[in-house]
């Protein structure tokens, strides 16, 4: 049997070719070059759909510019997050701000000083309650509210960009770009608690969580074929995955998403979903037998800075989609 050698890698200010090179080497290092190489695969698919699931608060730990970069570049079609990822992206945009702070902390003292901790960044709970009464307000204003997450944070998106045009979000720059965000735990998140307070005003809001699942599933079964990149797991993940489900339900067998990748640290053997590995998902129908996929069991804060500085300098560019 002819096995192909390992390749070494070399020091590099070029980081698209360091994730290149790292394709060829062992281990996690590996993972990240192969998932380097699919998503590149993906945006170069002229028929092929991104979608990109985003769990956690990846704004918080820093994450917010790359994320921003890859959506003005159209790297991803349409996002599906977390309720706390879009929060924390309206906070920084208002100009609400997260600080570095430390995981050895001691809470009680912070709880007295009103700050609250996300692992070793922190936060003033004060502001994130002006926030959460601004966004009551913006719901209010456009109520009565019947729509889908996706209609409600479109038009969250528009309205940070009416109030404070010098400000920088994911939100803004989907709804600039016309990249929908679905949220599809949203109750599930400080945007829930604006909702709760809207609605104890007296504000008529309705968000439509079913319609946020038929809306993303006829993206899916609009397209060619699709490529799924996961950032975690959680919600997102299973949302977009039960797209292809769905679908086969209503007579469009798409055989599942054509590419996959996914950063985690969730092993599988537990047998929790964000550690479900793509083959697992080919038995349910989620992915293609033949699917271009990897899953690289390492933190987001470290692959995502790393993935979109390779993907910004190698210059790759969607082709025209129509």
């Amino acid at each position: 049997m002819d096995l192909t050698p390992t390749s070494p890698v070399k020091p590099t200010e070029h980081i698209a070719e360091l994730l290149e090179s790292m394709s060829r080497t062992g281990f996690q290092g590996r993972k990240l070059g192969e998932a380097y190489i699919i998503w590149k695969e993906m945006i170069q698919e002229p028929d092929c759909t991104i979608l990109l699931g985003l769990s956690g608060a990846m704004v918080p730990a820093g994450m917010q510019e790359c994320l921003i970069s890859l959506a003005e570049r159209h790297y991803m079609d349409a996002i599906v997050s977390t309720g706390a990822n879009i929060f924390h992206d309206i906070c920084e945009h208002l100009g609400v701000r997260h600080y570095r702070g430390h995981h050895h902390a001691d809470d009680v003292a912070l709880f007295e000083k009103g700050i609250d901790r996300i692992y070793d960044v922190f936060a003033y709970e004060e502001q994130f309650r002006s926030v959460d009464q601004r966004v009551a307000d913006f719901i209010a204003s456009i109520a009565p509210f019947r729509g889908s997450s996706r209609e409600l944070i479109r038009r969250l998106g528009e309205w940070l960009i009416e109030v404070r045009p010098e400000g920088r979000s994911l939100t803004a720059t989907c709804a600039a770009e016309g990249i929908p965000i679905f949220v599809p735990a949203l109750a599930d998140s400080s945007i829930g608690i604006s909702l709760v307070m809207a609605r104890r005003e007296g504000t008529d809001v309705q968000v439509d969580q079913i319609s946020d699942a038929d809306e993303i599933t006829a993206i899916v079964e609009r397209s060619a074929k699709t490529g799924v990149i996961y950032i975690g797991g959680g919600v997102p993940k299973n949302f977009i995955q039960q797209t292809q489900v769905i679908a086969s339900i209503h007579d469009s067998d798409l055989e599942g998403h054509a590419y996959a990748i996914q950063f985690t640290t969730d092993a599988p053997h537990w047998g929790g979903l964000s550690g479900c590995t793509f083959e697992e998902a080919i038995s349910w129908g989620k992915e293609t037998v033949t699917c271009p996929r990897v899953q690289c069991f390492c933190d987001a804060t470290i692959a995502i800075p790393l993935m979109t500085s390779a993907l910004v300098s190698s210059g790759i560019r969607r082709p025209d989609r129509g």
